[in-house]
Formats: structure tokens, sequence, C-alpha cells
């Protein structure tokens, strides 16, 4: 199949009109995710974002439908219950640009319509996009915090999952102050033209720092893929969350091959080190597959008694955040 942005939006259509007709419970559906933008493609690969709006209670939130290897459907599924309050919407973190920006497929009582119209009113007002970065920010914090009272002796992959979700906050509390949240595989191509524009163009390599970037290099970063795939392929089956979908092995594989292969291999360290951590939280304790991950996050500084290290670097990295925070706030919300 030819992979281009026509052929994708036909997909993206077509699954929408068939589903509502299936299903007269659904209220509305649109389109959302990186093919609304220009960069859709990486590594040959793509997902199709959806999001269906049901009068009543959904059974399942995310599902993941393959199209090919390298394409695949990512829908997710809400109750209408979650789209009546449009102020709380327009401060959601993830919600609210999201539905500022997306593409309504399909609103057959003009529900979205409404809906979206009213979340762009004011949707740039200050204090809402202060609102916005503060809530990730302090739940980045709250993590910290947690680590600092009780510094596990042994961490492992829990400790190093909920790490990671404290770097995602934090960077994604800085983006958003001049744009939506980014996402897991272009995380690192996007942040530094977010952190130049919050003026704070040292929060990018704080960013690479945290994860480890200087203790690594791209054949050794390439090596570890092949670790990567076995313990996402070894994921218990019953324990598969939509994220780790097997459907979406290619996706993720051809994404850091070609992040590798371009100006900035580093890059490949988001995507990669949060899906393998995800992927070794859900193996059992002496799994064979769990022994690269260990090799590759001792690699890192993230074991051992290199974690206490990553703690003390995320606090002052966190202190950084808040500061950017706060003189946003002075600058544009007195």
């Amino acid at each position: 199949m030819r992979v281009n942005r026509g052929t994708l939006l036909k997909i993206a259509n077509d699954t929408v009109s068939q589903r509502a007709s299936q299903d007269l419970g659904i209220i509305s559906a649109y389109l959302c995710g990186s093919l609304l933008g220009d960069d859709y493609l990486l590594g040959g690969t793509a997902d199709i974002d959806l999001t269906f709006i049901h009068i009543n209670p959904v059974p399942e939130e995310r599902e993941i439908l393959r199209l090919t290897d390298e394409i695949h459907l990512d829908i997710a599924h809400y109750p209408q219950k979650e789209f009546l309050q449009t102020r709380e919407l327009r401060i959601h973190p993830w919600l609210g640009p999201t539905i500022f920006g997306c593409d309504v497929l399909y609103d057959p009582q003009h529900f979205m319509d409404f809906t979206q119209a009213s979340v762009r009113g004011q949707f740039d007002r200050s204090d809402y996009v202060l609102e916005r970065a503060q809530g990730p920010a302090e739940h980045a914090r709250q993590i910290w915090m947690g680590f600092y009272q009780e510094l596990p002796s042994e961490p492992g992959p829990q400790e190093v999952v909920l790490y990671l979700r404290a770097i995602e906050k934090a960077v994604n509390a800085v983006a958003r102050l001049n744009g939506a949240p980014l996402t897991e595989r272009s995380m690192l191509l996007k942040f530094q033209e977010r952190a130049d524009l919050a003026g704070r163009p040292g929060l990018y390599p704080g960013f690479l720092g945290l994860l480890g970037a200087q203790n690594v290099e791209t054949e050794l970063l390439r090596s570890w893929l092949v670790g990567w795939q076995a313990a996402y392929e070894a994921i218990p089956a019953g324990s598969v969350p939509p994220r780790l979908h097997p459907d979406r092995v290619v996706y993720y594989l051809n994404a850091f091959k070609s992040l590798l292969e371009g100006e900035q291999p580093h890059t490949v360290l988001w995507p990669l080190l949060r899906t393998w951590s995800h992927a070794a939280l859900l193996l059992a304790p002496g799994e064979a597959e769990l022994g690269a991950w260990r090799d590759a996050f001792l690699q890192l500084g993230y074991l051992g008694t290199g974690f206490a290290e990553r703690v003390e670097a995320l606090d002052a990295y966190l202190d950084m955040v808040e500061e950017t925070l706060d003189d946003w706030k002075k600058k544009y919300a007195p």
C-alpha cells in the first residue's frame, strides 16, 4: 500500500463512517495526532489517531487495529459526559490541546462543533496556558518527592518508569507554554524548539543529560534494539497494554532506526527507553529478557548507586522548569 496523507485520511474517514453506521451510540468522531501535521511519517510508519465519543459508557478506552506492518489505527473511546464541562476541557493538559486542534469527521448533532468552539474560546488566555503547564510540573515534583522521602535501595523497572514519567511531565510542562504537548516518538526532535521559545534553551541538553545520553554512543544504542524487541515480544499476552500492542512493533522499530540514522541519533533515547522500561515492568522477575534491559540501564546510570545521582539531577531540572513557569507567569500572567 502506498503510504501518503491522502490514503491515510481516506482510511480515517472510511473507518469513522463504518463505525458510525454500526453503532448508533456514537455521537461524534474526530481525527487528531501526527496526521494533522507535516511530519506524520517516521521511518516510513504512522498511526491514525481517531477518537469516538459515545452517548453511553464505553467497553474499552483504546484499541489498536493493524492495517499493515507500518500503519495502524489507534482509536480512543470516551463517554459523552467527559466532554460536557468545557472549561475543564480548556485547561486539561491533554484533551484541551487535542480538541483545540482536532479535525471533526463525524458530528451529525453538532456536539463536537459546539464543544470545540467552546474550548477554543479564550484557549490562549495566559492563566489557562499556565494552568495546563503547572499541573504536569506539580505531578513531576510529587514523583521526585516520593524518591526523596524513600530512595529505593535496588531500583528496577518500576522506579525507572516513575523517573521517566517525571521527566515527561516536566518536559511537556514547558512544551505546553507554546503549543500542544509533545508525543513519544518525536519528543526529543521537537523539544529544542519549545525550550528556545520558552527562553530556556538549556533545558534541551538537560533533558538529554537526565536520559544519560553522555554515557552512550550511537553503535551501542543501535545494539540495544535487539534487547528492546526481545523484551517487547516477551510481554505476556494477557498483560499487553495498547501502547505496547504487538502490531506496534514495526511502528517503533522503524522509527528507532530512522532516528539513529539521522543527524541527531540520541533523539532515539526517549521513545526507546520509555517503551523498553514499560515492557520490562510487565515481565516477571528473572525473565531472561530483563538482562539486556538491566545492562543498558546500568550503562546509562539508572541502576545501582547511580539512581541517587539521577534523582538529584531530576531535582535540579525540576527547579529549572519551575523557574521557567514562574518567569512566564510574571511576564504573561501577572
